[in-house]
């Protein structure tokens, strides 16, 4: 028969191996958790380069705020400050302004995109927007929107896409303009701060951050960072050739129909055709933060 201290050991042994058991559970469960994050948030992140396709002329006195392909090699352009802000239809190939909306002195114009038959535009440090029709640039009416400030806008083709300078992408009814989802984005647990010109391509959003050469591929279903496109080498190429005058990185325009990225800045006297490739040199968390969070 088993002494008391055999049963009380045994007893002990039982309850120390339960113990374990439970400890080897929740560790490969947190493990297992732990390195799904791992993998959503940067094992399938991407960091793109890429390469000149083409050059084109751009208007150097063009304060780039929003940009958008509008078929026949033609680009609408919504430009910024006081008392110079406008819409307008341009010619890729050489630059020229076909059709000039003229906004009025009391406007800074900032986001565009084009849906239907209609570009929407909105406005700096207002809530105020406006609506075209995209044949002849007339203006057919004023809104409101509920965002926070106005800085960038873009479609794809159901509902509007808007960033107001802080890390919030908004999705936003067209119909009613109220705002029907929000999305705070963020990478390495940071907000991404000052979201500007966005663009909707392939299923992405693209958003200029303001102040940096970087433009971030976030998903419109959640906000997760899907990849970095870096182009600091732009911005450097234009100051190198004595284009002193420049400002930061804005603008991305997409073709559809023949796969073609636009890409130019405020005051820029080029506008870029790029095609993009995995970046071959290594980028970490902390090389991103550096370059691409203001």
């Amino acid at each position: 028969m088993a002494t008391f201290k055999q049963l009380y050991l045994r007893k002990v042994f039982i309850l120390v191996s339960i113990i374990l058991l439970v400890s080897v559970i929740l560790v490969l469960g947190v493990s297992s958790a732990t390195w799904n994050k791992v993998s959503s948030d940067h094992y399938s992140l991407q960091f793109y380069d890429f390469e000149i396709v083409n050059e084109f002329p751009h208007d150097s006195t063009a304060f780039t705020q929003g940009l958008l392909y509008a078929g026949n090699d033609t680009l609408f352009e919504s430009t910024g400050l006081y008392r110079q802000s406008s819409v307008r239809k341009v010619a890729i190939r050489t630059g020229k302004v076909e059709i000039l909306h003229k906004m009025a002195d009391s406007y800074f114009g900032e986001g565009l995109t084009l849906l239907g038959e209609r570009l929407f535009q909105v406005t700096w440090l207002t809530k105020i927007g406006f609506i075209y029709d995209r044949k002849n640039l007339q203006k057919l009416e004023q809104f409101t929107h509920e965002m926070e400030d106005g800085w960038g806008l873009a479609t794809d083709g159901k509902i509007l896409y808007g960033s107001d300078g802080t890390s919030t992408l908004y999705q936003i009814d067209p119909q009613t303009l109220k705002v029907t989802t929000k999305n705070v984005i963020k990478f390495n647990g940071q907000n991404v701060r000052y979201l500007n010109e966005l663009e909707y391509i392939n299923g992405e959003i693209w958003a200029n951050v303001w102040q940096t050469d970087c433009i971030a591929r976030i998903s419109p279903n959640n906000g997760t960072i899907l990849g970095w496109i870096l182009l600091p080498s732009l911005r450097e190429g234009l100051l190198a050739a004595g284009y002193n005058g420049i400002d930061v990185l804005n603008g991305i325009a997409w073709d559809s129909g023949n796969n073609r990225i636009f890409v130019t800045g405020k005051l820029w006297p080029k506008l870029y055709e790029i095609k993009l490739h995995p970046a071959k040199k290594h980028y970490n968390g902390e090389d991103i933060e550096k370059l691409c969070l203001a």
